[in-house]
């Protein structure tokens, strides 16, 4: 039997396709019900700024303080110096403590786009785990904490488990981040009264064992809900472009691009996209999603439209969508293209157009880009493009040249000075 969740929260969840999973989900609808719930995501501080595959559970903390709950974004200060190994085949590099403070600098201005922060019973609050996991001594922390984990239990988790089987060395050092995630669990119930945590679908293993340390030193109720891991229709993983991630701070991805992102969304993905990453309602969601033909077209722009305007502001995402019409439609050259700008020292003799299509981010390797030029998918200043071979000098650019990957990815390459 389904269960049909009475709080406002759960049914947004359910309703629009955020929730995978829940440890209790009767009792965490029962704790909605009863008041405020503080609950708690953690961003690792890897790059200088989140992307796209952050987005769901960003728009998820969004929707858990329009219904009258408390959100905490945890800043992972402390865990980034271990490492998430999560389904992953290696290490992840070590950053020092400047470039994880660099970085949480960074992810924080995106954080404030979607939450309200402040003192009030449903203000985020943004907190860093280095605020309690910097000090912490060794032998006390093994013995008050280490000792309510077994490691046969451990393995079993898939996300360890997939990392074994494939022959991958797992560091000590990374086989405690599990440790780690679960007492930052334990911690945020005992100092801010956190009754939940939510995650993507992988850290289900991490989540469980925050929960049953909180248990076990707390004897506290608390609760573990995941979203799906998402891809798109054609199997992408979700948040990846043929330029890179799709980052959400506008100094590492301009508003254009961001809006193209999701303007080039294929049509199947359309009405989920829009339940996920909008606030439309549901209905309207449902109505554009199932259009067909060109009319789908609309309900792209109207996507890309309401993501940017979230993310970067309206005044961005009306810019961006007239550089789309003024390029698409005109032909012409928008004000808002991505801009690659060139030295006269940089161009010396010459460049080849291959490595101006890489550098434009319209391909990820020459070899991409070559194919691109063979199959009639490239275009200089909307002229179709045969000649891999070709070399631009700075005579060739003392006007900007329009590069074109397909009919939808531009960039303007133009000489500095």
């Amino acid at each position: 039997m389904t269960y049909h969740p009475k709080s406002e929260f759960l049914r947004v969840m359910t309703e629009r396709g955020y929730l995978a999973d829940c440890t209790d989900l009767q009792g965490l609808d029962d704790a909605l019900m009863a008041g405020v719930v503080p609950t708690y995501i953690g961003y690792d501080a890897t790059a200088k700024s989140l992307h796209v595959g952050h987005l769901l559970n960003i728009m998820m903390l969004r929707w858990l303080q329009k219904t009258g709950h408390k959100p905490i974004t945890l800043m992972g200060g402390g865990t980034t110096k271990v490492g998430d190994p999560s389904f992953r085949a290696d290490e992840r590099p070590l950053l020092t403590p400047e470039q994880i403070g660099e970085n949480i600098a960074g992810m924080k201005q995106v954080f404030a786009k979607y939450l309200t922060y402040g003192d009030g019973d449903t203000d985020a609050l943004m907190l860093n785990n280095a605020e309690w996991l910097d000090d912490l001594n060794y032998l006390d922390f093994l013995r008050d904490i280490g000792r309510h984990f077994s490691v046969n239990r451990m393995l079993s988790f898939e996300s360890v488990k997939s990392r074994l089987d494939r022959e991958q060395s797992l560091s000590f050092l990374e086989f405690n981040y599990m440790i780690l995630q679960a007492y930052d669990y334990l911690e945020l119930n005992r100092r801010y009264g956190c009754r939940l945590q939510m995650g993507g679908s992988d850290q289900w293993g991490n989540i469980v064992n925050g929960i049953d340390l909180t248990r076990r030193v707390l004897d506290h109720e608390i609760y573990g809900l995941t979203s799906p891991l998402l891809s798109t229709s054609d199997g992408r993983k979700m948040g990846k472009s043929a330029g890179g991630a799709v980052w959400l701070n506008a100094d590492m991805l301009s508003p254009y691009e961001f809006w193209q992102f999701w303007r080039n969304t294929t049509d199947a993905d359309v009405g989920r996209f829009l339940k996920l990453y909008t606030e439309l309602p549901l209905e309207e969601c449902e109505r554009l999603g199932a259009l067909e033909g060109s009319e789908i077209n609309a309900a792209k722009i109207r996507l890309a439209g309401e993501v940017t305007t979230l993310c970067h502001g309206a005044e961005a995402a009306a810019a961006a969508e007239a550089t789309a019409r003024e390029v698409f439609e005109k032909g012409g050259v928008g004000d808002d293209l991505p801009t690659l700008s060139l030295s006269r020292a940089e161009i010396g003799d010459g460049l080849s157009i291959v490595q101006l299509i890489v550098r434009a981010g319209l391909a990820g390797s020459g070899k991409e880009a070559k194919r691109l030029i063979a199959e009639n998918g490239a275009r200089l200043d909307d002229a179709p493009l045969s000649d891999a071979g070709l070399m631009i000098d700075a005579t060739a650019l003392s006007e900007p040249i329009k590069l074109s990957a397909g009919k939808k990815r531009h960039a303007l390459v133009r000489l500095e000075g």
